[in-house]
C-alpha cells in the first residue's frame, strides 16, 4: 500500500508534536483523605483512566493523607495542589487560619451514614449510649459528622466509646464484632454485609444536612492556578456523570485501572450503584458540583451551637461555584 507524501508528512508532524503536548501538561498533586485504591475515589481513577485530566492539560498524581481535616491542612500550607474532604471540611479548618474552600461538591447526599450491627439492637440514635463506635481517624470528617449526629440527639461524647481504628479497622472490627457501629462509606457497608454481618442503616441527612465528598483548594491556588482547579473539577464531574449513566462500564474501567480489584467487577459495580443512588444523586442533575450556601449556613450553625467548631466564618469564604458549569 502506497502512502502519500502529504499523509506521511502529517504523521511526522503529529509525532513531533506529541512530546510538546505531553510537556505542556501541568503536574498536579491531588491529596486524597485515604488510600487511592478505595472505591470511594472511583471517579478520580476513572477520570485518570479515561484521559479526562489529560484532556484538561493536567498530569495528576494521587497521594494519600490521613483524613479530610489533615488533607485540608496539607493543601492549606501548600504541600498539595488540591485535595479531598467533604462539603463541611472548610468550616472545620478555616477558623484555624487555613485558607481552604470547597470548589466542587461530588453529589447532593452525605458521603457517610451510620451503620450498626443488627445484633446490637440499635433501633434509634439514642440507643447508641454505652455502645462502641469506630471511625478511621479523629482527623477524618466522618468523626465530626458523628459528633454532630450525637449532638443532634442530645448524646454526650462521654456516654459512649468512639475508637480511632484506621481505614482497614472499620470493616475488620465490625466483622470481628469488636465494634457496634461505624460511620460508613458505601464500600464498607458492602464488605461487612458480604462477610455475613447484617447491618442496620441510619442515613444521617435525616438528622442534619451533612454533605458529600468535595474537592478543596487553597485561596492561593484558586487565584494563581485557576486553570488547574477548573480542569480538575471538570474531569472529576465528567467521570461522575459517566458513573451515573453507565455504572457497569465505569466499574469495568475502574478495575482495569486499579489492579488490586482485579476480578471484582461485579462487587465494584454494586458499590458504585450505591454511590449513584445514595451520594451522587443530584436534583436537578445540572446542579451536580455546586455548593448550596444555605445548606452550608445550616451546617455551620449546627456545628457552632454544638461546640464542634469554636468559631464561624463568612459563608462565602467556605466555597466557590466558579469552576462548576
Amino acid at each position: 500500500m502506497r502512502i502519500s507524501r502529504r499523509t506521511a508528512m502529517g504523521s511526522v508532524l503529529a509525532a513531533a508534536a506529541m512530546p510538546s503536548a505531553f510537556a505542556a501538561a501541568k503536574p498536579v498533586t491531588y491529596l486524597l483523605p485515604a488510600p487511592a485504591t478505595l472505591p470511594a475515589f472511583l471517579p478520580f481513577q476513572l477520570a485518570q483512566k479515561r484521559g479526562y485530566f489529560a484532556a484538561n492539560g493536567l498530569a495528576v498524581t494521587f497521594e494519600a493523607g490521613r483524613g479530610g481535616a489533615d488533607v485540608a491542612k496539607q493543601v492549606g500550607v501548600g504541600n498539595a495542589d488540591l485535595g479531598g474532604g467533604v462539603g463541611e471540611t472548610s468550616m472545620i479548618v478555616r477558623p484555624n487560619g487555613l485558607p481552604i474552600r470547597g470548589v466542587a461538591m461530588l453529589g447532593q447526599r452525605p458521603l457517610f451514614e451510620l451503620v450498626t450491627r443488627k445484633a446490637v439492637n440499635v433501633r434509634k440514635i439514642e440507643d447508641l449510649r454505652g455502645k462502641t463506635l469506630g471511625v478511621s481517624s479523629y482527623q477524618d470528617t466522618a468523626y465530626y459528622a458523628l459528633l454532630a449526629v450525637l449532638a443532634a440527639r442530645g448524646i454526650k461524647r462521654t456516654e459512649l466509646q468512639i475508637q480511632q481504628v484506621g481505614v482497614g479497622g472499620v470493616t475488620q472490627l465490625m466483622i470481628a464484632k469488636s465494634l457496634d457501629g461505624i460511620m460508613a462509606v458505601p464500600e464498607w457497608s458492602e464488605s461487612i454485609e458480604a462477610a455475613g454481618v447484617p447491618l442496620d442503616f441510619f442515613p444521617i441527612d435525616k438528622i442534619f444536612p451533612a454533605m458529600a465528598q468535595a474537592i478543596m483548594a487553597s485561596d492561593k491556588i484558586i487565584k494563581e492556578k485557576p486553570e488547574v482547579v477548573g480542569g480538575c473539577v471538570k474531569a472529576v464531574l465528567r467521570a461522575i456523570r459517566d458513573c451515573m449513566a453507565d455504572p457497569r462500564s465505569a466499574a469495568k474501567d475502574y478495575v482495569a485501572a486499579v489492579p488490586v480489584h482485579a476480578g471484582k467487577e461485579q462487587e465494584i459495580e454494586r458499590i458504585l450503584r450505591r454511590y449513584v443512588a445514595d451520594v451522587y444523586h443530584t436534583d436537578p442533575p445540572s446542579a451536580l458540583g455546586r455548593f448550596d450556601p444555605e445548606r452550608l449556613r445550616t451546617v455551620q450553625t449546627f456545628y457552632l451551637d454544638n461546640k464542634i467548631i469554636q468559631r464561624a466564618v463568612p459563608i462565602n469564604d467556605l466555597y466557590t461555584n466558579q469552576f462548576v458549569s
